[in-house]
C-alpha cells in the first residue's frame, strides 16, 4: 500500500484504522533510527502541535464533553492556538509535510471505518495535517449510519446520522432511551436497515423490534448535538469477579501507544483482575535491545526474561494510567507475549482487521488458564 500511495497520490482515501495505525508505526520507527538530536527536535514540535491542536478544538467547541467550552475557555483557548500556531507552522515546514509524503503528498482527508480510531491516532494526524474523519455502520445498515465531517470534525466521535438515519440510546435492561452523555446500546432505524437475516425470522426478531429499531450491539452514547460517541462492543465487556464491568477497546487503544506492543487483546472475564495477550512489535524491541546492551550488535532477545516482562509492564502500566477515565480496575494484571500476530490468514482477525476475540480467546485457552492461576 506505501507503493501505492507513491505511484497514486491520491486525493481522498477510504480504510480501515490498521493501515493509520501502520503508517504511524511507520513514521514512529524512522524517527526512532535518527540521531538523539533530531529526535529530540522532532518530539518538541510534536508537543507543541499537540497543545495548538488541543487550543484549536476548544476555541472551535469541537471538544468530547457535554458541556460546551465557556466564552472565556473559547477565548483563552483562542489565544493560546495563535501563539502556538508560529512553532506548529514551523514544525510543518520542518517535518510534517515529509510525513504527508507517505500517503502520496496530495491528501485532502481520509475516511476510516470498520473499527475503532484510537485518539492517539487522531491527534497525531490532526498534527500533521492529514484530515481523518471517521464512519460508522454495520453490514446490516447497507453500512452506514454515521459519519463526521471535514467542517465539523469532532475527533474520538463516529459523527452524527446521516440524512434518513435515527439513532438513540438505550438502557440495556429496561430498553428506556436515555438522555445525552448516558452510556448504554445504540439502536438505530431507517432505510437503510436491513430488512431481515435470510430464513431466519427469529434471528430478525431479536435484532429489530417492531418500531424497526435495529440493536447495534454496541455501546455508546450521544452528544448533546446528536454525535454519536462509540465505547464498545456489548458482547466484548468483561465482567470481573467484583461486578465491575470493562470496556476492553479503549484501554487496548491506550496500550497500543507503547512502541513495543503490535497488538493487544484484554482478558479476564470471571477473574479478579485484567490480563492480557500481547503481540510485541519485535522490531522496537530489538532496538531497545541493542540500546540496552551496546557491545551487542544483534543480541538474542528472551521474551520470558526479567528485563523483557518488566519493560511490557512498565508500558502497561503507563498507557493504562495515562488514559482519561483511569480507574483501578483498568489495571493490567498478568500478561503473556506472543509472536504470531492476529491476522486475517490465522483466522484471528475480520476482513476490516478487528481481532476475533472468541477465536484469539479460544486459541490460547490453556495459556490464558494459566495466566489466572
Amino acid at each position: 500500500m506505501k507503493k501505492d500511495f507513491q505511484e497514486y497520490k491520491p486525493h481522498y482515501v477510504f480504510c480501515v484504522p490498521r493501515v493509520w495505525e501502520l503508517i504511524y508505526e511507520g513514521v514512529q520507527k524512522q524517527l526512532r533510527e535518527q540521531p538523539a538530536s533530531k529526535q529530540k527536535l522532532a518530539n518538541f514540535f510534536f508537543g507543541i502541535s499537540q497543545q495548538y491542536i488541543t487550543a484549536r478544538r476548544i476555541s472551535q467547541g469541537l471538544v468530547l464533553q457535554l458541556d460546551k467550552p465557556s466564552q472565556s475557555e473559547k477565548f483563552l483557548a483562542s489565544l493560546k492556538s495563535c501563539l502556538l500556531l508560529p512553532l506548529h507552522i514551523l514544525g510543518e515546514k520542518i517535518i510534517y509535510q515529509k510525513i504527508r509524503q507517505a500517503t502520496g503528498g496530495r491528501l485532502k482527508f481520509a475516511v476510516s471505518g470498520g473499527g475503532s480510531l484510537a485518539m492517539h491516532l487522531e491527534n497525531f494526524f490532526e498534527a500533521v495535517g492529514i484530515g481523518l474523519l471517521v464512519g460508522y455502520g454495520l453490514t446490516e445498515t447497507s453500512p452506514v449510519l454515521t459519519a463526521r465531517h471535514y467542517w465539523e470534525n469532532l475527533r474520538g466521535s463516529a459523527g452524527r446520522p446521516i440524512p434518513g438515519a435515527e439513532i438513540k440510546i438505550v438502557d440495556p435492561e429496561s430498553g428506556k432511551t436515555l438522555s445525552p452523555g448516558e452510556k448504554g446500546i445504540v439502536l438505530a432505524r431507517g432505510p437503510q436497515i436491513m430488512a431481515g437475516y435470510y430464513q431466519n425470522p427469529e434471528a430478525t426478531n431479536k435484532a429489530i423490534n417492531s418500531e424497526g429499531w435495529f440493536n447495534t450491539g454496541d455501546i455508546g452514547w450521544m452528544t448533546p448535538r446528536n454525535d454519536l460517541v462509540l465505547t464498545g462492543r456489548a458482547k466484548d465487556t468483561i465482567v470481573l469477579t467484583n461486578g465491575e464491568n470493562i470496556e476492553p477497546q479503549p484501554i487496548e487503544d491506550a496500550c497500543a501507544r507503547s512502541q513495543y506492543i503490535d497488538q493487544i487483546m484484554l482478558v479476564g472475564q470471571d477473574q479478579k483482575y485484567l490480563g492480557a495477550v500481547i503481540v510485541p512489535n519485535i522490531e522496537a524491541v530489538e532496538e531497545w535491545a541493542v540500546q540496552s546492551n551496546p557491545s551487542e550488535s544483534e543480541p538474542q532477545i528472551n521474551w520470558e526474561s526479567q528485563e523483557v516482562q518488566e519493560l511490557f509492564r512498565q508500558e502497561l502500566n503507563r498507557e493504562v494510567k495515562n488514559r482519561p477515565g483511569y480507574r483501578p480496575d483498568d489495571r493490567i494484571g498478568p500478561f503473556r507475549l506472543i509472536l504470531e500476530p492476529f491476522t486475517i490468514e490465522n483466522g484471528m482477525t475480520t476482513q476490516t482487521m478487528k481481532i476475533k476475540r472468541p477465536v484469539v480467546t479460544e486459541h490460547y485457552r490453556d495459556m490464558i488458564n494459566r495466566m489466572f492461576d
